[in-house]
């Protein structure tokens, strides 16, 4: 019997790697939903291929003229049509919007999957409490599909508490040997081309600045149950090894695969399945020589960020990370903001009187995260263009 498939994103570097493993083994796969924000023309292609039943288009506009030309296929605008459309469970959702856009599709899809792999940091750093609500109130399991979570998780084999320390690794983006001085005039082209990983433009521009890495301490704190302290990064820029985990019995583990996100969504799909996926073979070159290093945060001054955390953070500070967060990235890469000033501003807003003291208070439902999101990108805008004017 095949599964039934929901992508969230579908049109997004995660949710066409998802797609291009479905087209690899179609007898084995449905799917049932695809979403995109504005790109009609990626999405046309995957509905000529994979035939899905419905479709949610996000952005008015888009949505309008689509569904005029499409009578055929059942069009919706936004997420709230789960309801209307899932009266069982699917087998599989990939939820893969990039930004805090994910966050509340991602909580709704829940209760309408039997298993969610979620390659959004936003959604769990933010909101990873009311996520993990739903998935024990609904019964659904969960994989992380960012690559160095899920290695963990594959370590760990749901063992957390076993769990001494974390290491995670990073490439260094592509600015990995320069100075900060010869950063000052970066462009958006630069910060976006990638030394190894294919991904868009925002998590490209995280990986620049190495927010990503903080993104990523904080997110692997809440999956994990562990203290911030405990989770450690490590400089490695052939991306060989994704985590390294060290167990209270004295075991260290490392996990290697490809670069390739492929790796982890394949593991995703297939979990309860001995299915193959092509991969390159053991690169013996690469492990003589791994060249993992801690990394100076006078280079990257965004990893002194996550001082400004607790040790077990939950609370809705990290809401404002993420929300200031995306819109700097997205000032630079509308050329209004520039590359150095990303970091600056982000320490400057998260020290904030207003902001600093939600350090201590949790979020009680999606509602007031998403009211707080509004608000911080619309203070972080405000302040942007001012300190702009004065200048």
């Amino acid at each position: 019997m095949k599964k039934k498939i929901v992508i969230l994103g579908s049109t997004g570097s995660i949710g066409k790697q998802t797609l291009d493993i479905i087209k690899n083994n179609k007898k084995k796969f449905n799917v049932e939903l695809l979403s995109t924000n504005k790109n009609i023309n990626e999405i046309s292609k995957q509905i000529k291929l994979f035939r899905p039943k419905y479709l949610i288009i996000t952005n008015f506009k888009k949505f309008n003229f689509f569904k005029k030309k499409n009578r055929k296929i059942k069009i919706f605008n936004n997420y709230k049509c789960f309801k209307k459309i899932f009266s069982k469970k699917v087998d599989y959702v990939m939820s893969s919007i990039s930004g805090f856009e994910g966050l509340q599709p991602t909580i709704e899809i829940i209760k309408h999957t039997k298993l969610i792999a979620i390659a959004n940091k936003e959604s769990v750093i933010c909101g990873w409490s009311l996520i993990n609500r739903e998935l024990k109130k609904n019964k659904t399991k969960f994989i992380p599909v960012d690559s160095e979570h899920f290695s963990i998780w594959s370590l760990a084999n749901n063992k957390y508490e076993d769990i001494d320390e974390i290491y995670i690794t990073a490439s260094g983006g592509p600015f990995f040997n320069k100075t900060i001085k010869s950063l000052k005039y970066v462009k958006p082209a630069h910060a976006v081309k990638h030394p190894r990983w294919k991904m868009g433009k925002k998590i490209s521009v995280d990986s620049a600045t190495m927010v990503n890495k903080v993104f990523e301490i904080i997110e692997a704190s809440k999956l994990f149950n562990l203290s911030i302290k405990k989770i450690k990064i490590l400089s490695h820029p052939d991306s060989y090894v994704h985590a390294i985990v060290k167990f209270k019995n004295g075991l260290t583990k490392i996990l290697i695969h490809d670069t390739n996100m492929k790796v982890p969504i394949f593991n995703s799909l297939f979990s309860t399945e001995t299915e193959k996926i092509y991969s390159e073979k053991l690169d013996i070159k690469k492990i003589n020589n791994l060249n993992l290093n801690k990394i100076n945060t006078k280079q990257f001054p965004s990893l002194r960020i996550i001082d400004l955390f607790s040790k077990n953070s939950n609370s809705l500070l990290e809401t404002v990370l993420v929300s200031a967060n995306d819109e700097l990235v997205d000032l630079f890469l509308k050329n209004k903001l520039q590359f150095l000033d990303i970091v600056k501003k982000l320490k400057t807003i998260l020290k904030l009187k207003e902001f600093k003291i939600l350090s201590t208070k949790k979020p009680n439902n999606l509602a007031q995260i998403i009211r707080l999101n509004r608000y911080v990108r619309l203070k972080t805008k405000t302040l942007c263009v001012k300190s702009e004017d004065n200048v």
